[in-house]
């Protein structure tokens, strides 16, 4: 069964969300969160900015990142360091995934040496395309089998161009790296998105990238939703 908790407003959700992201922060062995880009996500963020917690023994980094610079508007980074990275939250460190590459593949290869010495992390907050997609992984893609297959070597892959604006390359984690973790909240909004994960309860044959995390035993997942 697939539990979706469901909440009266966004403000709600948010409050949910970072008291359950603040509490696995909060455990004497996390060192990680792995967070998500995209709209909903920031009120979260802009709670655990104000949250007094172990900061200086964390690290923070993304579930993806459009191979941007880090200074633009459509970068996940410049998002996080904007809503998250300051007050309380400063005092953490960053793994950016864009970096100095000559192509988004480079960048790709570094990140997954990163994270290799950081997994797994306290907690995943992963957002959910109205398409099912997670992170960078995008129905029909072709790096979405290799993206969505535990048993695949890598934890962060380059996604060529994205099933969405804006078209440019990314980097992605990929299930693997997403379920390493002691909890993935799975931050969604909107009818739209709720009937996604409905039909991915209903029918097994209905597969979206989101399906492989909802459906994998390997981490507990939670839900929450908000209109």
């Amino acid at each position: 069964m697939i539990a979706v908790e469901t909440f009266t407003g966004r403000d709600a959700l948010a409050d949910v969300a970072a008291e359950a992201v603040a509490q696995c922060l909060s455990a004497p062995e996390a060192r990680l969160l792995v967070a998500a880009g995209g709209s909903t996500p920031g009120p979260v963020y802009d709670r655990l900015a104000r949250m007094d917690l172990a900061w200086e023994r964390l690290n923070v980094t993304l579930t993806d990142e459009r191979w941007v610079d880090p200074t633009s508007n459509e970068s996940n980074e410049a998002l996080i360091r904007a809503r998250l990275l300051t007050g309380e939250a400063a005092r953490a460190g960053f793994l950016p995934l864009k970096r100095s590459g000559v192509i988004p593949a480079d960048d790709a290869a570094a990140a997954d040496a990163a994270l290799r010495e950081v997994l797994p992390a306290a907690v995943v907050l992963l957002g959910m395309g109205e398409d099912g997609h997670i992170a960078s992984l995008f129905p029909g893609a072709p790096e979405l089998a290799v993206g969505l297959d535990l048993a695949a070597a890598p934890l962060a892959i380059a996604v060529a161009e994205a099933g969405l604006e804006p078209f440019v390359a990314r980097i992605s984690l990929t299930l693997r790296a997403l379920t390493d973790t002691a909890l993935v909240i799975v931050l969604i909004s909107g009818e739209g998105k709720r009937q996604v994960v409905q039909r991915i309860a209903a029918d097994p044959a209905y597969a979206p990238p989101v399906a492989a995390v909802l459906r994998q035993s390997r981490t507990p997942v939670r839900i929450l939703w908000a209109a």
